[in-house]
């Protein structure tokens, strides 16, 4: 049994002094607070729960800063949509594993130790089925598998192009599944898995599926985690309305069971009635904030949500950034530029904004990949150590430590990742960095060429 020792650790939301955690078979087997290090123990000065980025679509890290160029006066999301296309048109399930393990890599050294990875990319060049038809999904769980982090596979049914059962374009050919194709690819997906793996579905958006299509999606997975994009952008809100009378989130809300299984992606264009809807449901905001700041989605309306209760994660979405606490920096700073105050996501309970950002991040993301929560006897051994010694810690205290973090520190601030008991990332740098950025580089330098 091996133990870690912590001067402070952040159990139960809040810090815990002189901390032991013994880890056996990859979780937290028992936890000691108030006690000296031992000599077999292996000491740091802070440890936190690891974070479960809920949103990731891992190819797309391949294509950070190639759709930065102005190419027409009106460019947005749909404009980065179709360079988006022409890049996963080449791609092989090679391609995609050295792709993915590059972003993996980022996320852990980042400190995110599970991630929730919406994968829709299915169907060979030509938009056939492999033989093997999870073929693709193979290709993320060997980037899973060689880069140590916990993996939520969240197959996406996709079918349609637009609202209405609007037939879908060339650009989406590798998507396309009708509802006994995406059996067949969830019940092979299921069989990639192993460790501590699950696996939920994600239906696209209501863009992509029929009523009908979704319920059938939802009953071919009763009990795991559902994802889906809804309302990123005004175009899809005003289409929503004009398909059935609806916004996204409202009709969601209205015409599915949503729980707190569910997580809505995005979910960015929420009125004040749909804001204290989907609190009440119990559903997770998988809430993405450096990419729906570089496709201009707009600002979620995070002070509402929180005040009505709701929960929240975050995830890195295209990848175009890849950094846990920069997510949490951009939600709270969207906030402010919107609202032009400061300290918005903090209240008389919580206030210092970082900690409190922190811990509902934990919980929510958690939530949202269907996997527990934080540091706890019995839960994976998920954890990260900031190294004190960054100059963004000079003079820090217990109330300060995440506010600096998230809001003062660049790179460096974190100095070992656990996931499962393994530790994979050590004086800041993965294990296996090397040799996964080598073949990231020979694999974008032939599709890029």
């Amino acid at each position: 049994m091996a133990s870690l020792w912590f001067e402070r650790a952040w159990i139960g939301n809040r810090w815990e002094r002189a901390a032991r955690l013994r880890i056996a078979d990859g979780r937290i087997a028992a936890i000691e607070t108030g006690v000296a290090a031992n000599a077999g123990d292996e000491r740091h000065r802070v440890g936190l729960p690891g974070l479960c980025n809920v949103h990731s679509h891992g190819f797309q890290r391949g294509m950070a800063g190639l759709s930065e160029r102005r190419s027409r006066p009106d460019d947005n999301f749909w404009s980065w949509r179709e360079i988006m296309y022409r890049f996963l048109d080449r791609l092989t399930p090679d391609d995609v594993a050295a792709i993915t393990a590059q972003a993996y890599v980022e996320m852990l050294e980042g400190g995110f130790t599970r991630v929730g990875e919406f994968h829709y990319l299915h169907h060979d060049p030509a938009g056939a089925r492999y033989a093997d038809p999870a073929e693709m999904t193979g290709a993320i769980a060997e980037a899973g598998a060689a880069t140590g982090i916990g993996l939520t596979l969240l197959p996406v049914f996709y079918a349609h192009g637009d609202f209405g059962a609007a037939p879908p374009s060339a650009g989406q050919r590798r998507f396309l599944n009708d509802i006994d194709g995406f059996a067949t690819l969830l019940d092979a997906a299921r069989a990639k898995l192993s460790g501590d793996a699950n696996i939920g579905v994600a239906p696209h958006s209501l863009r992509a599926v029929t009523p009908d299509e979704l319920a059938a999606v939802l009953a071919l997975s009763p009990t795991g985690p559902v994802h889906i994009h809804a309302a990123e952008q005004v175009k899809e809100v005003a289409d929503c309305v004009a398909w059935s009378g609806a916004r996204p989130v409202e009709w969601l809300l209205g015409n599915a069971a949503v729980d707190d299984r569910w997580c809505l992606i995005h979910s960015t264009h929420l009125d004040e009635g749909e804001a204290v809807r989907l609190a009440a449901s119990g559903a997770v905001a998988g809430l993405c904030p450096i990419t729906e700041a570089n496709l201009g989605d707009g600002i979620f309306p995070a002070v509402d949500y929180l005040t009505a209760g709701g929960r929240f994660g975050v995830g890195t979405d295209s990848n175009i950034l890849i950094d846990a606490a920069g997510e949490l920096r951009a939600l709270e700073y969207s906030q402010r530029l919107a609202q032009r105050a400061r300290a918005l996501l903090a209240d008389e309970a919580a206030p210092f904004v970082g900690a409190n950002l922190f811990g509902r991040a934990v919980d929510g993301g958690a939530r949202a990949l269907g996997v527990s929560a934080g540091l706890a006897v019995g839960h994976p051994a998920d954890i990260m150590s900031l190294d004190l010694e960054h100059p963004c810690f000079a003079g820090t205290d217990d109330a300060t430590l995440l506010d600096r973090w998230i809001f003062a520190a660049r790179g460096g601030a974190i100095d070992c990742v656990w996931r499962a008991g393994e530790k994979r990332v050590e004086s800041g740098r993965h294990v296996a960095a090397d040799a996964v950025a080598a073949a990231y580089r020979a694999c974008l330098d032939r599709l890029l060429a």
